[in-house]
């Protein structure tokens, strides 16, 4: 079987994907089938453009501003994993926010630690759906150590997708005794406080999270299409090829490993269990405040409030400093899509945004 690797060299990342061509809706459309409820996320995707010139200096402002602090992290992140699972490795990513993650982890082990023998592979997770067993049975017959896999994203924020992963583990286990899998989850940014091997709990934007496809192997975001078997499915945006910062955004931050070490971080239990629980009081609080009734409008951090603006339709931006370069991005969308914009310097994340309703 040859795998997917997107635009991504083979040694950096497969792709346990299927590729799929499927009808690609505007945004109004697509959020109206979501709101409708006839539909689930996994099902549909929007057409994805290339990022104007002006937001793509926004993109790189922010690189020159923290590809260095970036790159310290990962390498910290590298020498975890190296602790926590020993001289094999298998990074299996969350597609496609965990896939740029992914490679530069894999680069970090390979370049710190080259005794270690690593893979990566980058995996669908849906939410209300799972993750795909499909993958893990591929997983099962490479003779891959289970005890070596270790699943990867960019961040977390509410805590959904660490909550997914950890109940289809939990079945999975259940249903193969003979290749149980550890159910931790390793993440940059854990502004959510439910990961398990974490840089940070600082709300950043983390670049490769204020763009799509263009900076994930040029692949859409996962698709569960029910009249398809096999691995869970992607589009390629091979429109998009010319635009593509996919390996440069990788290279930019490996490429500084010679100039650092990896450096231990505390980051107790007990700071993550104060992080949830400040994330939950202010989603429920936004909730309060806003008449919101569906807690999944809300999406809470830079970079989930990202998301809404390029691929949802936006009611709110709220952001704690309009000046802050964090958020730079996120202001110029509002201004494009004429979303307003409310600032609130008493709230404990740098952005959330609140999804309309549509219907």
């Amino acid at each position: 079987m040859t795998l997917l690797t997107g635009s991504y060299a083979a040694e950096d990342c497969q792709f346990l994907l299927q590729a799929v061509d499927v009808p690609m809706l505007s945004v109004e459309e697509k959020e109206q089938q979501l709101q409708k409820g006839g539909r689930h996320y996994s099902e549909i995707l929007s057409a994805e453009s290339a990022p104007s010139e002006q937001y793509l200096q926004l993109f790189h402002r922010l690189m020159q501003q923290y590809k260095a602090p970036m790159a310290q992290q990962i390498a910290n992140l590298a020498a975890m994993v190296r602790d926590f699972k020993g001289a094999e490795v298998t990074i299996v990513s969350l597609a496609r926010a965990g896939t740029p993650v992914g490679v530069m982890l894999t680069r970090a082990l390979r370049y710190y630690y080259p005794e270690c023998e690593v893979r990566h592979y980058s995996i669908s997770i849906v939410r209300d759906k799972g993750i795909d067993t499909e993958a893990l049975h591929y997983l099962k017959k490479q003779n891959i150590s289970p005890d070596s896999i270790l699943f990867v994203d960019g961040w977390t924020a509410k805590g959904v997708i660490t909550r997914e992963l950890k109940a289809a583990v939990y079945h999975w286990n259940q249903e193969n005794p003979d290749f149980t899998l550890q159910d931790q989850l390793c993440v940059i940014s854990d502004i959510g406080g439910t990961a398990d091997l974490v840089a940070t709990h600082e709300d950043y934007a983390i670049p490769s999270g204020i763009l799509n496809s263009t900076v994930s192997g040029l692949i859409s975001r996962s698709l569960l299409l029910p009249e398809i078997s096999g691995f869970h499915q992607c589009a390629i945006y091979g429109h998009l090829a010319k635009d593509d910062l996919s390996n440069w955004f990788v290279d930019q931050i490996s490429v500084l490993f010679g100039q650092l070490a990896p450096e231990t971080i505390d980051l107790k239990p007990s700071n993550r269990a104060a992080q949830a629980k400040l994330m939950a009081n202010y989603v429920a609080r936004v909730m309060r405040e806003h008449q919101v009734g569906d807690i999944n409008k809300v999406k809470p951090g830079i970079a989930e409030a990202t998301r809404v603006m390029l691929r949802r339709i936006p009611r709110l931006l709220i952001v704690k400093n309009k000046d802050s370069a964090d958020v730079a991005h996120l202001l110029e969308l509002a201004l494009e899509k004429q979303v307003p914009v409310l600032e609130d310097a008493t709230m404990p994340l740098n952005a959330t945004a609140l999804i309309a309703n549509v219907v």
